[in-house]
This record gives structure tokens, C-alpha cells and sequence, in this order.
């Protein structure tokens, strides 16, 4: 899928090349949230000394460490309270036009935070979609069949089926039609 680009639309020929261009978003969002991961934690250690006694802190490490032992449904599950204590952990930021800025090294540990959420939050999706695709290779579609997808923030959301053959037909007719403007057209 492309970089960067939050729409898009691609043709696959097979169900396969959709389900394997998933799993290489998958391999790829994970290996992104490893290393934001080991920087977090990194970020952590070296900020423990400083500012451990903080009640930001304190938040972050917990959230952090509670985010890394949570299954996918206490995922699901998170309370309330735990997103307001999430929203409010600080008071760093300012707003300036569409954007907030920080200064603070609070701040730094908070994006990196949002960030892994954000990217995992991601990779469900993909592997709950990489799911139905799997269950739809084995309903066996047919081997003639495009399958045109619409993807939004880089996870495919719906898919028109459509056979080889009704494109095969569309460009013959898009080639006589050609030729015979251009038949018109001389007047011969």
C-alpha cells in the first residue's frame, strides 16, 4: 500500500495478493511499534531518575506497562475512567491553530504513547480483515475475478468483485469504438 496516502483504491488478481499485502502492513505497522516501544521504554528508564516522583510519570508508566500486558479484549474493554486519566495526563500542551505543542519532555513520552496505541489499534484492524479475506479464499470466488479495494487509513474497507472477462470485454469494445471514430472521422 502506498506511504502516506490515508485513501486509496487498488485492484488485486487474487485474494492471496490482498491477504499477503496485509500481512506485509501487519509485519511492517509491528515493526514500527517495537522500536517506538523500545524507545518509550528507553525514554522511561532515563527519565526515572529525574522525574519519577511525578504524577505524569507515574500514568505513563502504568499505562505503559498495563498497554503491553492487556489481551485484545481488555483492550476492548478499557473503562471510561481509564481514557479521561489517558486525556488528562497533561497539562503540557499548548494549542497553536489545528496543532499542539510541547515543550516538555512529558510531552515526548506521551506522543510515543499515542503513537503505539494508535499503531496498535491498527494492526487489529488489519488482522481482523486479514481474518474475513482468509475466510473468503476458502469460499472459492473464482479464479477470474478482480477484486477492486477501497482502503481508508490503510485498511482495506470494502471490495466490488468483478470478473476478468467484463474488463477484458469493456477494452475490446473501448478498442472498436476507437476505431471506428477514426473510421468516421476520414470518412472512408
Amino acid at each position: 500500500m502506498l506511504e502516506g496516502l490515508a485513501t486509496e483504491i487498488r485492484s488485486f488478481h487474487s485474494l492471496r495478493d490482498l491477504r499477503e499485502s496485509i500481512e506485509e502492513e501487519i509485519d511492517q505497522y509491528e515493526s514500527v511499534a517495537d522500536e517506538y516501544s523500545q524507545w518509550l521504554g528507553s525514554f522511561l528508564r532515563d527519565m526515572q531518575e529525574t522525574h519519577g516522583n511525578e504524577e505524569w510519570f507515574k500514568k505513563l508508566s502504568t499505562f505503559q506497562r498495563s498497554s503491553k500486558g492487556k489481551s485484545k479484549r481488555e483492550n476492548k474493554k478499557e473503562s471510561k475512567e481509564e481514557k479521561k486519566k489517558k486525556a488528562d495526563t497533561s497539562t503540557e500542551w499548548i494549542s497553536y491553530k489545528a496543532l499542539m505543542l510541547s515543550a516538555s519532555e512529558q510531552g515526548e513520552a506521551e506522543i510515543l504513547f499515542d503513537a503505539i496505541e494508535e499503531i496498535n489499534r491498527k494492526i487489529d484492524q488489519l488482522r481482523k480483515v486479514k481474518s474475513v479475506i482468509e475466510n473468503l479464499e476458502k469460499s472459492t470466488l473464482g479464479k477470474d475475478m478482480i477484486y477492486i479495494t477501497y482502503i481508508h487509513d490503510g485498511v482495506p474497507e470494502k471490495i466490488v468483485l468483478r470478473h476478468k472477462k467484463d474488463k477484458e470485454f469493456a477494452e475490446k469494445f473501448s478498442f472498436a469504438a476507437d476505431f471506428s471514430m477514426l473510421k468516421q472521422v476520414y470518412g472512408t
